[in-house]
């Protein structure tokens, strides 16, 4: 068969093209946080990950200016090599603070960060052992690593036990999961795990993607949420979510962060973080730690939501965060709510299966510190209103 036949058999985006239910990909214009400007026409943005709101903050727009300004638009090379500047150590160090680890490793995407870490650190003779749940980027982690690879039932401590039982052999054992379930906004029930993995001689590692800037007394994520920190061996971060910027770093201890640096591939091979991302992260870094009110914003507007939603009887599922699912059930279904709350004026994420399991199809929404009263009461009006118009809700 031709390579390219699969590309000829795969219609199920162009049908949804044809018929005007395709929303991937679309073009945004304009943005100001919380409102998107997409072909013409000014929209409520409930999809984004801009948890704090910081990518137009002024502090963050002037330092990623001055950075281009006095190192360039790239570093046209890999961290290993030529791409290393002043700016990186900077930010590696800043982070290890922050995380109150010993050292810190910055990458240059959230998804190399995990294919990096877990491929760096799992070799042929250990054992990953992953949530079912757990992210695309620690998915391809597991592939590339050269390990036996384990998966338990979602956020199932029982589940878990009882595959930790069945590992054999004297090898290295690493257990990962999420902080915070980007489907789901549920959280890893962390104090149990840390229980576990001291049991069965494992190392943990915590994907805290969605969790720092928003879990935390400090917005330190996961561990500082259920006072563990000393207690997780190894913390991913990523930058495109609170810190309004783009790229990943591992925290730990130093003798781990050096391995790394001298074996892992994404890292060593990828071009690193341009210089504006990287004050853009010190900038939003500076901020997360001097202004706690952005996160008591945030968490207000999560709940208010939350609670909207359950009143209007829509189904929420198990979330704790400020990610907030509306399950619709079918696909079909899904595109058909989403187009509608589209042409309303509300931006959501459509999450389908095979994403999620058959009959969970849902609109993944997420919440901003910058979301006014105003704004929440216009996306919970149209909610109202497209949602009767569907029968999903009375």
């Amino acid at each position: 068969m031709d390579l390219f036949q699969k590309c000829s058999n795969f219609t199920l985006a162009r049908e949804a093209q044809r018929q005007g239910y395709y929303p991937y990909f679309q073009p945004i214009s304009e943005s100001a946080d919380t409102e998107v400007v997409i072909h013409g026409r000014r929209i409520i943005m409930v999809g984004s990950n801009n948890y704090l709101g910081l990518t137009h903050h002024p502090k963050v727009v002037e330092a990623a200016q001055a950075a281009i300004s006095r190192y360039g638009s790239g570093c046209t090379g890999s961290r290993f090599l030529n791409g290393t500047l002043d700016l990186h150590e900077q930010l590696e160090e800043r982070l290890a603070r922050f995380m109150r680890t010993e050292a810190a490793l910055v990458f240059s995407t959230g998804y190399q960060t995990n294919l990096g870490t877990i491929a760096g650190l799992v070799g042929r003779d250990d054992v990953v052992i992953t949530d079912k749940l757990d992210h695309a980027s620690i998915v391809d982690g597991c592939h590339m690593a050269f390990g036996e690879w384990m998966r338990f039932k979602h956020n199932d401590l029982e589940d878990l036990r009882k595959t930790l039982e069945k590992i054999d052999g004297e090898g290295g054992r690493l257990i990962v999961v999420d902080g915070v379930f980007s489907m789901e906004g549920d959280i890893a029930p962390l104090p149990q795990i840390v229980k576990l993995a001291k049991e069965f001689d494992c190392r943990l590692m915590v994907d805290d993607a969605h969790s720092i800037g928003v879990l935390g007394a400090r917005g330190a994520g996961t561990a500082e949420h259920f006072g563990l920190e000393k207690e997780v061996d190894i913390v991913m971060g990523t930058f495109s979510k609170s810190f309004a910027s783009i790229g990943g770093f591992i925290a730990g201890p130093e003798l781990v962060i050096h391995y790394l640096k001298h074996n892992s591939r994404p890292l060593i091979f990828s071009a690193s973080m341009p210089p504006a991302s990287v004050a853009t992260v010190l900038a939003a870094l500076e901020i997360i730690e001097n202004e706690p009110d952005r996160r008591a914003r945030l968490w207000a507007n999560a709940r208010r939501m939350l609670k909207e939603f359950r009143s209007l009887g829509f189904d929420t599922g198990v979330t704790e965060t400020p990610i907030i699912p509306v399950i619709v059930g079918n696909n079909e279904l899904t595109f058909r709510f989403w187009k509608r709350l589209f042409e309303e004026g509300v931006f959501t994420n459509p999450v389908v299966s095979p994403a999620v399991p058959e009959n969970a199809s849902r609109l993944r929404t997420s919440y901003m510190a910058t979301h006014t009263d105003a704004h929440l009461d216009f996306v919970l009006e149209k909610f109202r209103k497209v949602g009767r118009e569907a029968g999903l809700i009375g």
